[in-house]
């Protein structure tokens, strides 16, 4: 159903009024219409029809795809939300896990202080609020690891609370629906406003998720598909033909690159000298390999036991947020008994339980 444009409230406020607006209120149905027939299917996600029909989302569930979520694709997240749900079903059970089996089970998902936060939060759920998320913005934003865009996801996808939700997707999408030039991040509160006054009371958890949708598989990054879009009429970027130029982004600093030297010990009855990392810190929690500091100069050789190590050829490499890394892998074998400096031998091993630049050293290792 095609509706008649009228002038809107937000057309008299901001800095970039929509072009031939339609009011709030028709602008959010309208969606909801395009998500009702368009909604992705996601493994955390309770339909629009099932959603009609009486199906409330669990709130566990919800909470556990938004941190995993966090600067991560929905691809890389879908099996590792399966296997955690699958191993930890309840959020008591995920309180009551090992923090060495939460943080195995994360490895390869990356930023590791969120699953850190994870099992925080797991825990005072669990103790604090007799195992039930707390349905209330202000006592969401308490938990750990829970900041305002995940405080916002909840409390609209698991409770229907018409709070704004701000990603990267409906950052895009408010930038062209505003024709807003203004670079991010400093953008950001403005984008917040715009998508305040958009959030409807009705539906606003099926809201949240389709401007979200939106942004995902209509108004992308690239080559965005303005000729199906449900808002194009609205969209002042498409009429003004400056959608792919949007949104602004100030220019980021230059990554540095920091090296450092993973010592890769075996022993001869096949066990593997490794140390888990402290709590605090990058890939903290995690089982690794003994090494140097990462620093942007020469890294401090450290053996980790006397050995004759033998220097591959070849680096282990892996970006983090602010810099690029470059490791350095010595490899040795020791014969059982020769203590060590730091770590300690293990022998049922899994690769799978490191993060992904000790997975990296592994590899390179065995030959791989």
């Amino acid at each position: 159903m095609t509706r008649p444009l009228r002038t809107s409230p937000i057309c008299q406020e901001g800095p970039s009024p929509l072009r031939q607006s339609p009011t709030q209120t028709d602008l959010a149905m309208d969606l909801l219409e395009w998500y009702d027939r368009h909604a992705r299917e996601l493994p955390w996600r309770v339909s629009p029809k099932a959603r009609k029909a009486g199906v409330q989302p669990d709130p566990y569930r919800v909470w556990m795809s938004e941190i995993m979520l966090q600067q991560t694709t929905v691809a890389a997240v879908k099996s590792y939300f399966e296997a955690f749900t699958t191993r930890w079903p309840t959020v008591q059970d995920l309180a009551g896990a090992a923090d060495e089996d939460v943080m195995g089970a994360w490895a390869g998902l990356g930023y590791y202080a969120r699953a850190r936060n994870l099992l925080k939060c797991a825990r005072v759920v669990a103790d604090a609020h007799g195992g039930d998320f707390p349905a209330d913005h202000a006592a969401l934003l308490e938990l750990p690891g829970v900041g305002p865009y995940t405080a916002a996801a909840i409390a609209s996808i698991a409770f229907d609370l018409p709070q704004a939700v701000l990603d990267g997707n409906v950052e895009r999408v408010m930038s062209r629906l505003h024709d807003d030039h203004t670079p991010l991040p400093a953008a950001k509160p403005q984008f917040t406003d715009y998508a305040a006054r958009l959030t409807p009371n009705t539906r606003p958890g099926d809201y949240a998720q389709a401007v979200m949708d939106l942004g995902a598989t209509i108004c992308t990054p690239k080559n965005p598909a303005c000729g199906i879009c449900p808002w194009r009429t609205s969209c002042a970027a498409w009429a003004a033909g400056t959608a792919v130029d949007l949104p602004k982004k100030t220019p980021k600093k230059r990554k540095p690159t920091r090296h450092g030297i993973a010592y890769l010990a075996r022993r001869v009855d096949g066990a593997w000298l490794l140390e888990r990392r402290p709590d605090k810190g990058l890939l903290g929690g995690m089982l690794g390999w003994p090494g140097s500091d990462w620093i942007e100069g020469d890294p401090t050789p450290a053996p980790p036991i006397r050995a004759e190590w033998k220097t591959l050829n070849t680096q282990a490499r892996h970006t983090f947020t602010h810099f690029h890394l470059r490791l350095t892998v010595l490899t040795a074998l020791v014969p059982v008994g020769r203590s060590a400096a730091r770590g300690e031998f293990i022998e049922d091993f899994d690769p799978g339980d490191l993060p992904t630049v000790m997975r990296k050293a592994f590899d390179l290792a065995q030959g791989k």
